[in-house]
């Protein structure tokens, strides 16, 4: 699928199958998000895959909006190896973690898998509820999986602000 297409026509699954993703298009989805640039190559990025029953249950304490998929990546990143911005008021590590993400989803949708952004949760909590290491940021969970029957964009979707809106040139 070309890359235009394949950006028109990926939406945010909301409902699942119990179809399981294939290892081989896991495996290409996490190279996809290590391929990502990051600030000064930092590559602060940490990714957890979750498959098993006892990590979904966890992450289904902290958030509802797993919406049944069989893999959800949890998007984190170092806090004290990330780029710090002149001025020292702001880092790289969100954006960097945002771009590993965005990677990832573009990657799935190309390789066929369904995918969800979900930020619906508390990134301490959900720390806490999967032992991750407290020095990491997490920005992000990514639900991977294959839509349900029925299941497709929200109405919305289709709908976008005119580019002179949200564009400007100086």
């Amino acid at each position: 699928m070309e890359f235009k297409e394949l950006i028109q026509k990926r939406y945010s699954c909301k409902k699942y199958s119990d179809k399981a993703v294939e290892a081989e298009k896991l495996t290409a989805i996490l190279r996809a998000g290590r391929l990502a640039p990051t600030a000064k190559n930092s590559q602060e990025q940490h990714v957890y895959v979750l498959q098993s029953a006892e990590a979904l249950a966890k992450l289904d304490t902290v958030t509802p909006c797993r919406y049944g998929a069989p893999v959800a990546l949890v998007v984190a990143y170092k806090k004290g190896g990330v780029f710090t911005y002149p001025g020292g008021k702001q880092d790289s590590g969100a954006e960097d973690a945002a771009i590993v993400a965005t990677h990832m989803m573009l990657a799935a949708a190309d390789e066929g898998v369904d995918s969800c952004w979900v930020n619906f949760f508390d990134p301490e909590k959900l720390t806490e509820a999967l032992g991750l290491p407290e020095d990491e940021g997490i920005l992000m969970v990514l639900d991977l999986g294959y839509a349900a029957e029925g299941a497709g964009p929200l109405p919305n979707h289709g709908s976008r602000k005119a580019l002179q809106e949200t564009v400007s040139f100086l």
